[in-house]
C-alpha cells in the first residue's frame, strides 16, 4: 500500500503548480528533510531553470477496470488554467527534489482526484511510455510552451470515489472508444490525446 505523501504546510510552501518558493542556504546540495527544502525555487528561478534544463514529470491516466483487469472507463479531467481557460487533460505534475517517482505519482493522483480515489499504483515504476514535451511545436507529438519536460506516463486503476481538487474541476469517465476519439483529442492540451491512445494500446484496450 502506498504511503501518503504529507501535504505541505500552506504557510511554508506553495502548491506544486505554483512550485518552489525559496532555496535553502545549502542550495542544491542540501539534504532532503533537514529544514527548508533546498530545491524550493522562486518563480524567477523556476523560469530560469525551465529555460535551461528539462523538467521531470509524472503523468497518470486514471482507469476503471472489471474483474478480469480489462479497462472499462478512462478518467479525463476538466481543468482551469491560471488564465481562466478550460481544457481536458490527465493527472500530471512535477517530481520534487528528494521524492521518489512512486511518491510523486501518488501525490498528484491524490491532489487531482481526492484522498478517496484509492489508486492502485503499479508494483514497478516502469512507465508505459516516456513523453517528451517541447516548447517548439512539431518536435514531438507533445507540446508545452513553458518548458522542455520529460514525463513518465502510467496507467493507474482507481477503485474509490473521485472528488477533484485544486484546479481540477471534474472527472469525466469515458469508454476506451470515446477516450481515444479524435473529438476528445481535439479538446486535450499539449497533445495528450496521443498519450491516451498510447496508454490504451499498452493495456490492450484499443480495438
Amino acid at each position: 500500500m502506498a504511503v501518503r505523501t504529507p501535504d505541505p504546510d500552506p504557510e511554508e510552501q506553495p502548491s506544486d503548480d505554483a512550485d518552489f518558493s525559496a532555496v535553502g542556504a545549502a542550495g542544491f546540495g542540501g539534504v532532503p528533510g533537514g529544514g527548508a527544502n533546498p530545491a524550493w525555487l522562486s518563480d524567477i528561478e523556476l523560469a530560469e531553470i525551465r529555460r535551461r534544463l528539462p523538467m521531470i514529470y509524472v503523468e497518470a491516466v486514471p482507469v476503471r477496470t472489471d474483474g478480469t483487469g480489462a479497462v472499462t472507463q478512462v478518467g479525463i479531467l476538466l481543468r482551469a488554467t491560471p488564465l481562466g481557460e478550460i481544457s481536458r487533460t490527465i493527472v500530471s505534475g512535477r517530481v520534487r527534489y528528494g521524492e521518489t517517482v512512486r511518491d510523486a505519482l501518488f501525490r498528484h493522483l491524490e491532489n487531482d482526484l481526492g484522498p478517496m480515489a484509492f489508486p492502485l499504483l503499479p508494483p514497478s515504476p516502469v512507465p508505459f511510455t516516456v513523453a517528451e514535451y517541447f516548447p517548439i511545436p512539431g518536435v514531438s507529438p507533445y507540446h508545452d510552451d513553458r518548458q522542455h519536460a520529460v514525463s513518465l506516463a502510467y496507467v493507474v486503476p482507481v477503485t474509490g470515489t473521485c472528488e477533484p481538487r485544486q484546479d481540477a474541476l471534474e472527472v469525466t469517465w469515458l469508454t476506451p472508444e470515446e477516450a481515444s476519439s479524435e473529438a476528445l483529442a481535439a479538446e486535450m492540451e499539449g497533445g495528450r490525446g496521443t498519450l491516451i491512445r498510447t496508454a490504451l494500446a499498452s493495456v490492450g484496450a484499443l480495438r
